[in-house]
């Protein structure tokens, strides 16, 4: 893997309000996610792209769907990567080109194989596997997954389940290209806490940086 994608990238997702934005751009946010299918997160387009206006630059957008079709929400919404979080088949997935990232809800080593079918992708994301959720559920998998999914030759993001007290560990332990949380950094579902997002900040960088 390129020497460049060492540098640990952090997205904090579940976006849905300009204060909690700014606040994770101010400490040091290289993404933000903004949640468009069904979610306690959810945000119109219009709403994403208010908030987007008012971001400074350099700060990569996700949109998450979930088997939903991304042109609407391109033409109203400036969003620079496209986060498929559902059962979307490869070639619709391919149709975004280098702006996709492909999430996958993985459990075991055998999950795994679905990615080589994403070859056109950006980056995978990996989440915990649990019945009848998308994402979101703060739930964590094995970590020793995502070690073994970068045998596929493609930057691996870990979500699910990441916390202040274990985004460390997590980056100690799969060092992947970037960690995404959205649950663990929360006061109520869709607002971020102030304090939790400082500390989970903090300690990824630490932890990248050793």
């Amino acid at each position: 893997m390129p020497e460049h994608l060492n540098t640990l990238r952090i997205k904090i997702c579940g976006i849905t309000n300009v204060e909690d934005a700014l606040l994770a751009c101010e400490l040091g946010a290289d993404a933000l996610g903004f949640v468009f299918a069904p979610s306690p997160r959810q945000v119109t387009p219009d709403a994403a792209a208010a908030i987007i206006c008012e971001l400074p630059p350099f700060v990569t957008t996700v949109g998450l769907v979930v088997d939903q079709d991304p042109s609407p929400l391109l033409d109203r919404c400036p969003l620079d990567v496209i986060q498929f979080h559902g059962s979307e088949s490869p070639e619709t997935v391919a149709r975004a080109g280098r702006r996709a990232v492909k999430a996958f809800r993985v459990r075991d080593a055998a999950d795994l194989e679905a990615l080589a079918h994403f070859d056109t992708v950006a980056a995978y994301l990996l989440d915990a596997y649990v019945p009848g959720i998308a994402g979101g559920t703060g739930q964590r998998f094995p970590w020793q997954l995502a070690v073994e999914a970068k045998r596929f030759g493609k930057p691996v993001i870990v979500a699910g389940g990441l916390t202040p007290e274990n985004v460390r560990l997590c980056i100690e332990t799969t060092r992947p290209y970037g960690v995404d949380v959205s649950s663990g950094v929360e006061a109520v579902p869709g607002r971020k806490d102030p304090g939790k997002l400082r500390t989970f900040m903090a300690a990824a960088r630490c932890a990248a940086d050793t």
